[in-house]
């Protein structure tokens, strides 16, 4: 299916985003797992369980990523993985208990999974002459998110949300949300 947005100028820039979105979430979480632990009373095991499973949706969900790219499109498939990994992050911050929490976790993941084989096909149709600088803008978002998630959730954004771990899971899916509306 040939999508409706290719060779925008926008294109790299929504590029770089989506790049954003494959981690962001997803390392929001290290900052705050010591608050996890102590508020939901995990084992060790409990809490290695949570962090294990976005790694292990990558290899189970990223064939739907190649599936949904054929049937619908990379716009409509790259904005589908955009929304489950944010709605599964708000979704883990409301999160009454650990089962739950696991649930939310692998709808999060499983957004991410179904993006990450979306992105050399966005590439090749958004910037089909200069595909290598489009793998380096969406590899350069997905290390931005990282670094992001990772260096602002304990100073900036739990302050913000009240020191809650919830509220900073709940935080982070804003961003997403506003990446699948751009």
């Amino acid at each position: 299916m040939i999508d409706p947005l290719p060779r925008t100028p926008a294109a790299p820039i929504l590029l770089w985003l989506a790049g954003n979105g494959l981690r962001l979430t997803i390392l929001a979480v290290p900052p705050v797992i010591a608050m996890i632990r102590d508020d939901l009373r995990l084992s060790a095991t409990e809490v290695g369980l949570l962090s294990s499973i976005p790694p292990a949706m990558f290899a189970i969900a990223a064939l739907g990523g190649s599936l949904l790219v054929a049937r619908m499109g990379v716009t409509v498939a790259l904005v589908g993985g955009l929304l489950l990994v944010a709605a599964g992050s708000a979704l883990r911050g409301v999160a009454p208990n650990y089962p739950m929490l696991l649930a939310m976790t692998v709808v999060m993941s499983s957004g991410v999974a179904i993006m990450q084989p979306i992105m050399p096909t966005a590439v090749r149709q958004w910037l089909p002459q200069r595909i290598g600088f489009g793998t380096a803008l969406y590899t350069n978002g997905l290390l931005v998110g990282e670094v992001l998630a990772v260096l602002l959730t304990a100073p900036v954004v739990l302050p913000l949300v009240g020191g809650d771990w919830r509220s900073s899971l709940i935080a982070w899916s804003v961003p997403i949300a506003i990446i699948a509306v751009a």
